[in-house]
């Protein structure tokens, strides 16, 4: 078992910037990617970044050049730096330990989530 705890959520005026920090208790160099995903009312969690064991990331188009996801495994803390933000970010954003190369929700982990909320 794992918890996975993030923060850095908040309030923020469009085009501004967050950096959301998911803390593990453990090591996350055992599992196969970490990554960011975000979910609105009524709508599925999608994905907004992950980065593998090996480094490799992906982002997904809505956030690209924008969102940065980076991990220390020193700190077992991954991060996703999000710029230049706007209205329709805004949602919950929950962390997640992708166990295998094959991600399941009811086999890897998550956090309680951090919500994000993108407002003039």
């Amino acid at each position: 078992q794992v918890q996975l705890v993030e923060s850095g959520g908040g309030l923020v005026q469009p085009g501004g910037s967050l950096r959301l920090s998911c803390a593990a208790s453990g090591s996350i160099s055992r599992f196969y990617a970490m990554g960011w995903y975000r979910q609105t009312p009524g709508k599925q969690r999608e994905l907004a970044a992950r980065i593998t064991k090996s480094g490799s990331t992906n982002h997904a188009n809505s956030v690209k050049e924008r969102f940065t996801i980076s991990r220390d495994d020193a700190k077992n803390t991954v991060y996703l730096q999000m710029n230049t933000l706007k209205p329709e970010d805004t949602a919950v954003y929950y962390c997640n330990a992708q166990r295998t190369i094959v991600r399941r929700d009811d086999y890897d982990y998550w956090g309680q989530g951090t919500q994000v909320t993108i407002s003039s």
